[in-house]
């Protein structure tokens, strides 16, 4: 099940394994989901369009961290 973390407005879901982005997320919000390679985090965009940093981050802490910072600038 999706957590989801109110930021300045912005809502931050955190995806577990296997859960799709846009069942739980809608332009504006950034999402953060892990893979065999870190934690990414994603921003939506109009009609679903996702953009997202180049690199995962190691660890959920500083993926959240990241999040909350483009949330404070806005998406």
């Amino acid at each position: 099940m999706a957590d989801v973390i109110k930021h300045r407005k912005v809502k931050i879901v955190v995806l577990a394994a296997g859960e799709e982005i846009g069942a739980h997320c809608r332009e504006g919000d950034i999402a953060i989901l892990a893979d065999s390679t870190g934690w990414w985090i994603k921003f939506v965009g109009a009609g679903g369009h996702l953009d997202c940093y180049g690199d995962p981050y190691p660890s959920y802490n500083e993926a959240l961290w990241s999040a909350k910072a483009a949330a404070e600038f806005g998406t």
